[in-house]
């Protein structure tokens, strides 16, 4: 069972020129790229997400701001991961929990293996946590 774990990705530049981070799909995202979106414009403090997924395998990246992803295993593990670079990502399996709470005017951009399928969200907590009930 693979678990959420920080990615870090090379970022060339510097200050007097800016930056650029290049990544591609089975390098440092670990799967084929099949949708992206983004998410801006979220109020201080508003937390979004509170599901997992079947099927779907996403990356994670603040590009702006400051995002915290708190995950949740159906073990009940939980871990807290900060997002506030944009060379840094979250790796999150299937199968992962998570919310994110977002500082005012964070943008982050998710890189999805799987296109949007609602049949591939779990959005009931208890159902996450204990399938069988």
């Amino acid at each position: 069972m693979s678990l959420p774990r920080i990615i870090t990705f090379k970022k060339t530049g510097g200050n007097e020129i800016g930056y650029l981070v290049p990544t591609e799909e089975f390098k440092e995202v670990p799967f084929s790229i099949k949708r992206t979106f983004w998410t801006y414009q979220i109020p201080n403090g508003v937390t979004r997400g509170g599901h997992a997924h079947h099927l779907t395998q996403q990356v994670l990246i603040c590009i702006h701001g400051l995002i915290q992803v708190e995950t949740t295993e159906k073990n009940g593990d939980k871990e807290i991961f900060v997002l506030d670079s944009p060379h840094i990502g979250l790796y999150l399996p299937p199968a992962s929990w998570h919310t994110m709470t977002y500082s005012n005017n964070a943008i982050q951009l998710v890189l999805a293996s799987e296109l949007y399928d609602e049949k591939d969200y779990i959005r009931n907590f208890s159902s996450f946590i204990n399938p069988n009930e």
